[in-house]
């Protein structure tokens, strides 16, 4: 069993854990939050600076609180893509020096991978081949998963992804930053039935529309004109309405979708990775389809939804027990096709 260091960097959170193939034997996440709200979002120079501020003192204690030395670990691994550059730089640089000062093997890890090794964690039966639900800040795609680091992608988002049709709209709404979390706690006070509000079918060049792939765009852009009228009118804006109407429309459009594919293509356990996870609009839709279908669907606890460093150090351990070792020359990237993984590895 692989014991690995893992460091994630890729946007705004600077986490560090320790994994043992899937048990978390620590995890230290520090969040920037705080240090984005004023300016509403995510600024890469700032992130990166933040991320060098604190990543020694993260993996310090990570490997404290795991209570093991150097001479424990098994292998040293970091995101390397997608994300911003500056910010995988920062944990990709921390990784390689670790990795030659103690000696150890050092692995690139995909991001959205990450993502998908999240539900391994915190479900020990879990096995390919299963469907993978990813949606997230940037990302909302139906991952056809059939084994560690072979990956099809069914379903995507033609524009916006989720997560960012969450912050747009919570911008809109004048709810600050991060908008899903603002959202998600607004909408329980609102009707989701209150307005009715496209699900953005995506058509194909053939005729009809492609069953797995997600448009936002469309919603985003009818809920400021709903706004706008309702201002024309000299209305006041019922936010918890529009907040709860946006999020089921968005629930419902993946739920759809999730649904549709896992039963397609004979699989019968979904699993859901990114932060939009956390959303409980999406995890009621989700849970009530899953069922009536007497499909598995797996939701990881909260503290995995959103970027962590055990889930990297999870699919980082499936590589190591397999004998996947990335070359010290590995880059980052900004973007890299969740098909492309194996080409991290040696």
């Amino acid at each position: 069993m692989a014991i690995v260091l893992a460091i994630e960097t890729s946007c705004d959170e600077t986490a560090v854990a320790v994994v043992k193939n899937r048990e978390v034997c620590s995890s230290i996440i520090t969040s920037q939050i705080p240090v984005h709200q004023q300016y509403g979002g995510v600024v890469p120079e700032v992130a990166s600076r933040q991320h060098l501020e604190t990543i020694n003192g993260a993996i310090s204690l990570a490997l404290e609180q795991a209570e093991l030395d150097w001479g424990k670990i098994d292998g040293i691994a970091a995101t390397c893509a997608p994300g911003l550059v500056g910010a995988l730089l920062v944990g990709l640089t921390a990784a390689k020096t670790l990795s030659v000062v103690h000696q150890k093997p050092f692995l690139g890890v995909h991001h959205l991978e990450g993502h998908i090794y999240a539900s391994y964690l915190s479900e020990p039966t879990l096995e390919p081949p299963f469907l993978s639900l990813l949606v997230s800040g940037g990302h909302t795609s139906l991952i056809y998963v059939k084994d560690c680091g072979v990956y099809e992608t069914l379903g995507a988002t033609r524009d916006d992804a989720a997560g960012e049709a969450f912050d747009k709209v919570a911008r809109l709404l004048h709810l600050g930053y991060p908008g899903g979390p603002a959202i998600d706690r607004l909408a329980q006070e609102g009707n989701p039935q209150a307005f009715a509000l496209p699900s953005g079918k995506v058509s194909n060049p053939g005729g009809g529309s492609h069953p797995y792939d997600t448009s936002f765009s469309g919603l985003k852009t009818a809920v400021l004109r709903l706004v706008q009228q309702l201002e024309k009118d000299g209305l006041s804006i019922p936010v918890a309405d529009v907040a709860a109407s946006f999020q089921e429309t968005v629930a419902r459009s993946l739920t759809k979708r999730a649904i549709a594919c896992a039963l397609d293509y004979g699989l019968v356990t979904i699993t859901i990775g990114g932060g939009v996870a956390a959303n409980s609009g999406l995890r009621k839709h989700l849970q009530a389809a899953a069922t009536a279908h007497h499909l598995r669907v797996l939701f990881p606890p909260l503290k995995l939804c959103t970027d962590n460093a055990a889930m990297i150090g999870c699919a980082a351990a499936f590589h190591l027990n397999r004998g996947h070792r990335s070359s010290l020359t590995l880059g980052v990237q900004s973007r890299l096709a969740l098909s492309q993984v194996m080409e991290l590895y040696q």
